[in-house]
């Protein structure tokens, strides 16, 4: 990885030393769970095992720079703290210890665009738009731009529907059809490219770049190792939290599939 001090690129993300921490109850649920509640509260000041509380280390010390104009995926085993470290870069997870800085405004696919089942997908894109600071001028003028690129039109008059009326593989491209709508200075992207046919994913493909283009960086959690090599010029591998190898796609690609027995 560049040095961050001599690198003449614009960085968008700093990761420092970074740990994330979920504390999870360790209570069962059902009858008495209300009590057990109480309980646990009058015990606040004790610590988190005489509390009944699991702590999971799911970000061990990740450090990284990345860049505008980068592509960076994401890999390693199911768990290995990849969703995890998106959500903290979006500010959604606060840090245990460490830091991360970010230049621009970083949006994480599924949460900007913030969709309603009960609404029709017509609403949704309007919604999702303006959730993501775009105009209302602006979502008219990409209503169909948005739509098209989604193919969820191509078997029915499907953006008319409530949204709870589509498969999980519809309601996932038509966020990221939304989320893709607008340039982004951080734009992480968690396994959207895994729904849909592959015509979907190389009209995916080629708006990543076009993202990349204009200076934006791009974050992509998937497992489908030919989207990352497709797709991003540098890849992350996170293993039981620990970033394990950071380099040039093809390189780390190479390492993971000779650990994953690929």
């Amino acid at each position: 990885m560049a040095d961050a001090n001599t690198d003449p690129r614009m960085p968008t993300v700093i990761a420092d030393d970074l740990h994330i921490v979920y504390r999870v109850n360790g209570a069962r649920g059902g009858k008495g769970s209300a009590t057990a509640a109480l309980s646990r509260m009058i015990r606040r000041g004790k610590d988190d095992a005489a509390r009944g509380v699991r702590t999971v280390h799911a970000v061990r010390g990740v450090s990284f720079v990345a860049y505008r104009g980068e592509a960076i995926g994401l890999i390693g085993s199911n768990g290995s703290g990849k969703s995890t470290l998106l959500r903290a870069i979006a500010g959604l997870l606060p840090a245990e210890k460490g830091k991360v800085y970010t230049g621009g405004q970083p949006s994480l696919l599924g949460v900007n665009a913030a969709l309603m089942n009960d609404l029709t997908g017509e609403r949704n894109v309007i919604l999702g738009g303006l959730a993501m600071g775009m105009s209302r001028e602006q979502v008219r003028e990409r209503y169909q731009e948005i739509v098209d690129f989604s193919g969820i039109n191509e078997k029915g008059d499907f953006i008319t529907l409530p949204m709870r009326t589509y498969s999980s593989g519809m309601a996932a491209r038509l966020r990221f059809s939304i989320a893709a709508a607008k340039d982004h200075d951080v734009l992480m992207i968690d396994e959207a490219l895994a729904t849909g046919d592959r015509k979907f994913q190389k009209r995916s493909e080629a708006r990543i770049r076009e993202l990349r283009k204009e200076a934006g960086t791009v974050f992509l959690v998937s497992h489908n190792n030919k989207s990352i090599r497709d797709t991003c010029d540098r890849v992350l591998w996170l293993e039981r939290g620990e970033l394990r190898l950071d380099g040039p796609t093809d390189e780390v690609l190479k390492e993971y599939e000779k650990f994953a027995g690929k």
